[in-house]
């Protein structure tokens, strides 16, 4: 296996296209190097991304919006006194990653290009309409989160691309975000239903929404009407209903040890809704 450290994003894009056989990039390695460990991945070239000046910043621009290197760490993250401010959804998602060793590893690029559609940050991520930075042979592209994977353990990327920034927008005022799952233990655990909302209100009024799902398709779903749902209303039972039944309607699941179609498809409608109180309560600057 060839080890590299490169000192830029365009070298580091360089070393992958002009490597053979099987590449992998080395942000915070807490999926790589236990598919290493355990052989289920045998990297011919391994790039190391964590020297890069700048992949640990978390830097909020003039615009209210925020930058975050590849190599922010989920600990890194949940210890910023104001990211976790704007965006608490985003911030605790990606805590739920894992145990605090793994929290000071594990990263939001990490966790989108392994193409897990149970990863938990990534639906978080999608409905906040987060996008990445992507360095090329061609230069750099800003993708939408949501179409980064295309299938498990698959990405849109193409030979010689890498992911250089996380881009989240700004917060703005009268808008709130949240992420819940279902797991079977009570951490630790992957994620057998994910579900991400963001919202923003005008007054008690919702103006804008973003609904995500996780776990519950070969991909993470941003589902339009989910969000069409809500729009318009002030979160009445009925309106909770109608973003479940939504939800529920959106899921192409599977069967495996750990839930059900009939479970999952269940379960979505469930945390969708209390997502979406726990996102308009902090749109209204309550706790939640």
């Amino acid at each position: 296996m060839d080890y590299h450290s490169p000192a830029s994003f365009a070298e580091a894009s360089a070393l992958a296209a002009n490597a053979t056989g099987i590449t992998r990039f080395l942000a915070g390695g807490t999926d790589v190097l236990v598919q290493l460990r355990s052989e289920l991945v045998k990297p011919d070239t391994l790039i190391d991304i964590k020297k890069i000046n700048g992949v640990h910043d978390i830097t909020r621009n003039a615009d209210g919006s925020w930058t975050l290197g590849v190599a922010t760490t989920g600990a890194e993250m949940s210890e910023h006194p104001e990211l976790g401010q704007d965006w608490p959804g985003v911030v605790e998602a990606m805590d739920l990653i894992g145990s605090t060793q793994v929290q000071g590893r594990a990263t939001l690029t990490g966790n989108l290009c392994n193409g897990s559609p149970a990863a938990d940050s990534v639906p978080a991520m999608v409905a906040a309409g987060v996008t990445v930075t992507v360095t090329g042979p061609d230069g750099t592209r800003e993708v939408a989160v949501e179409d980064i994977p295309t299938g498990p353990g698959k990405t849109s990327l193409t030979k010689g691309e890498v992911v250089s920034a996380v881009n989240i927008p700004a917060r703005g005022e009268n808008a709130g975000d949240a992420y819940l799952r279902f797991i079977p233990r009570t951490e630790m655990d992957i994620a057998v239903v994910g579900v991400g909302v963001d919202l923003r209100l005008d007054g008690d009024t919702i103006i804008e929404a973003r609904v995500s799902l996780g776990a519950v398709a070969p991909t993470v779903l941003l589902v339009e009407d989910c969000a069409k749902a809500i729009l318009g209303s002030t979160l009445d039972d009925a309106t909770l209903d109608a973003l479940a039944a939504a939800a529920s309607a959106a899921c192409n699941p599977i069967d495996d040890k750990r839930g059900t179609i009939a479970f999952r498809t269940e379960v979505v409608g469930v945390l969708a809704k209390r997502a979406a109180k726990i996102a308009y309560a902090r749109a209204k600057g309550e706790n939640a």
